[in-house]
C-alpha cells in the first residue's frame, strides 16, 4: 500500500474535503494512501501515512504549537505538522482557546419571514389549545419505574387486541414510556424533572388521551403528580384521561386487565381528532446527532441545518440540545444570539454543564465515544463545531431547561445531555413533533409519541441499514448533490412526516423513552 509519490497527482476536491477556505487541514472522503500526491491550489503535497474515511491531514506546515484549524475554527494544537501529514491524537493536542467575550451591544437580526402564502401546510392534529400534532397516540404513563411492567403490557397488548389502523384510522397507536425514575430517588431537581418530563408527555400535541398508572407508594404517585400538574397549569385541554393503580387494583393482573378495558373504552373518543391543514410554522424540529462519524459536521449535519433554516423562515421552531457537544463550540453559538443577554445565557448552559461534571470527576472531553473517534471525531471541538452545524445560521431566540418548553419561534437551546436515549426524549418534552437524528456510524433510535427521521452522513451506512435509516447525506460528501439541495430534500421529508408519513423507527417500533437525572452524568 505505501511507496513513493504517486505518478498521477489528484486534485484535492477528489480525495478530501477542505471544510472552510481558512482550514489548514482537509478531511479524508474514502480513505487514501500514504504515497498519494496531491495537488493543493498551486502546491502539490505527498500524503505520508495510510488514512482512513473521515480522518485528517495537514494541508500547509502547523509549527509545534500553532492551532490545528477546521471549519475556521482551532479544532486542537500542533506537536508539529508536516504538509500530507495525518492528523491524529498523536500528532495534535486537544488544546484549544477558550472564547467568552461578548459585546454588550451584541444585536443579530431576526430570520427572514416568508409571506403566509409561502409558508405552506401539512394534514396536522389542531388540538384545542392551538398547537399541532403530527401523530394521534393514546398514551399508557408509568408515573413511576415501579408501574412500567404493567403500563409496558398493556399497551404492548392493547395495540395488538384492541387497536387497528383500520378500526381507528385517527389514532396512530398505543404507547408506553416505561423508565427508571420516581422513586428511590433524592427530592428536588431529579423530581421537578421527572414530574416536568411525564407531565409534558402527557400534555403533547401528539397524544390525543392518557391512561395514567401508578404503583401508590412511590414519590411520584397519582396524587403527587395531580397535585404537579394543578400547580402548572393542568392539561392544556380536555383530553381523555384515566388513573389507576397497581396496588388499588390489586396487583398486576388486574391492573392489565383494568387497563385494557380502560384503553378499550378510550380509543373511540381518541380517534374523534382528524387531520387538517396547518401551516408549516406548527413543525416544531428536534435537531440530535448519534453515533457520529467525522463526515456527520461535513453532510448531514448542514444538511439539516439547510432544512432547519427553511423551517425558521417559516416561523417555526427548532430546539437543540446535546449541550455536552457544545464544548470548544459554544462561542460560535453565543455569537449568533439575538442580544448579550441570549449569547451570556448559552455561555451559563454550558458552564453549567461543565461544573455540574466536575463535581463527579468527569469532564466534557470524555463525550466522543470509541465509534466517534474511529469515525474521525478526534476530540470534542471536532464533535461539537460539526454537530452545531445542526442548528443552521438563523439567530439563537434563547435557551430553556432539560423538557421545558421554548416561549416563542425560531431556534432554542435546551439544557440536556448528549446522550441519545435521555437527551431525544427531553426534546420532545419541549414540544418538538418532529425530530431529525442525523448518524454516521448508524443508529436505530425512536421516540414512542414522535416521529425520528434518521440522516446518514454517508452512503454506505444509508445502505448497510437502510431498513432503519430514512436519508443519505452521503450525496455531498460524494459530489452528486449540494449541502443545499440536500437540505431542500431533508425539509420536504420533515413536512411529509408531519403529515403523516411513517418512518422506520416507527415501523420497527423503536420506542426508546428515559428521563435525564441532574444528579448523575450522562455526556
Amino acid at each position: 500500500m505505501s511507496g513513493g509519490p504517486d505518478i498521477d497527482p489528484r486534485p484535492l476536491a477528489g480525495v478530501a474535503i477542505r471544510v472552510d477556505p481558512a482550514d489548514n487541514c482537509a478531511v479524508v472522503k474514502s480513505g487514501v494512501d500514504a504515497g498519494t500526491s496531491v495537488d493543493v491550489d498551486d502546491r502539490r503535497l505527498v500524503i505520508r501515512a495510510d488514512i482512513g474515511p473521515g480522518h485528517r491531514f495537514a494541508l500547509e506546515a502547523i509549527p509545534d504549537g500553532d492551532f490545528v484549524v477546521q471549519y475556521a475554527q482551532p479544532i486542537g494544537t500542533s506537536r508539529g505538522l508536516a504538509p500530507g501529514d495525518a492528523i491524529t491524537e498523536a500528532t495534535m493536542s486537544n488544546d484549544i482557546p477558550i472564547v467568552r467575550e461578548i459585546p454588550d451591544d451584541l444585536r443579530n437580526p431576526p430570520p427572514p419571514r416568508l409571506p403566509d402564502e409561502a409558508i405552506g401546510t401539512f394534514p396536522g392534529f389542531l388540538r384545542p389549545d392551538g398547537r399541532t400534532g403530527t401523530r394521534n397516540f393514546l398514551l399508557v404513563l408509568p408515573t413511576s419505574m415501579c408501574s412500567s411492567h404493567e403500563a409496558n403490557q398493556i399497551a404492548t397488548i392493547a395495540e395488538f387486541q384492541h387497536w387497528s389502523r383500520s378500526r381507528f384510522p385517527n389514532v396512530d397507536g398505543v404507547v408506553a414510556i416505561p423508565h427508571s425514575k420516581g422513586c428511590g430517588c433524592s427530592d428536588g431537581s431529579n423530581l421537578d424533572i421527572t414530574m416536568r418530563t411525564l407531565a409534558n408527555y402527557a400534555d403533547h400535541p401528539n397524544v390525543g388521551g392518557v391512561l395514567m398508572l401508578e404503583l401508590g407508594c412511590e414519590k411520584t404517585n397519582q396524587t403527587v403528580v395531580d397535585r404537579w400538574l394543578s400547580e402548572h397549569g393542568g392539561f392544556s385541554w380536555n383530553k381523555p384521561v384515566e388513573r389507576i393503580g397497581v396496588q388499588s387494583e390489586g396487583g398486576t393482573e388486574a391492573t392489565v386487565l383494568r387497563g385494557l378495558a380502560l384503553v378499550e373504552r378510550m380509543l373511540p373518543e381518541v380517534d374523534r381528532f382528524h387531520r387538517t391543514e396547518r401551516p408549516v410554522s406548527e413543525i416544531v424540529l428536534g435537531l440530535k446527532c448519534g453515533g457520529s462519524d467525522g463526515f456527520s459536521g461535513l453532510s448531514a449535519n448542514p444538511s439539516l441545518g439547510i432544512a432547519t433554516d427553511r423551517l425558521i423562515d417559516r416561523r417555526g421552531t427548532a430546539i437543540i440540545t446535546e449541550v455536552p457537544e457544545f464544548c470548544g463550540a459554544e462561542h460560535v453559538f453565543a455569537w449568533r444570539a439575538k442580544d448579550a443577554a441570549t449569547a451570556r445565557a448559552v455561555y451559563e448552559t454550558v458552564d453549567w454543564y461543565k461544573a455540574h461534571a466536575s463535581v463527579f470527576g468527569t469532564r466534557l472531553d470524555d463525550n466522543p465515544s470509541p465509534g466517534n473517534r474511529a469515525g474521525g471525531l478526534l476530540n470534542i471541538a471536532i464533535k461539537s463545531l460539526g454537530a452545531l452545524a445542526k442548528a443552521g445560521s438563523r439567530r439563537v431566540e434563547g435557551c430553556c431547561g432539560y423538557a421545558e418548553r421554548p416561549t416563542s419561534p425560531g431556534l432554542w437551546l435546551m439544557q440536556g445531555p448528549g446522550y441519545d436515549q435521555e437527551a431525544t426524549p427531553g426534546i420532545v418534552a419541549s414540544g418538538s413533533n418532529v425530530v431529525v437524528f442525523t448518524t454516521g456510524r448508524g443508529t436505530t433510535i425512536g421516540n414512542a409519541i414522535c416521529p425520528v427521521i434518521k440522516l446518514s452522513s454517508n452512503t454506505e451506512t444509508f445502505q448497510r441499514m437502510r431498513h432503519d435509516i430514512d436519508l443519505d447525506a452521503g450525496t455531498v460528501i460524494e459530489g452528486s448533490e449540494t449541502i443545499e439541495a440536500c437540505g431542500d430534500r431533508v425539509f420536504r421529508h420533515v413536512v411529509d412526516v408531519a403529515g403523516g408519513a411513517p418512518v422506520h423507527a416507527e415501523r420497527t417500533k423503536h420506542r426508546e423513552f428515559q428521563i435525564w437525572s441532574e444528579c448523575s452524568v450522562s455526556l
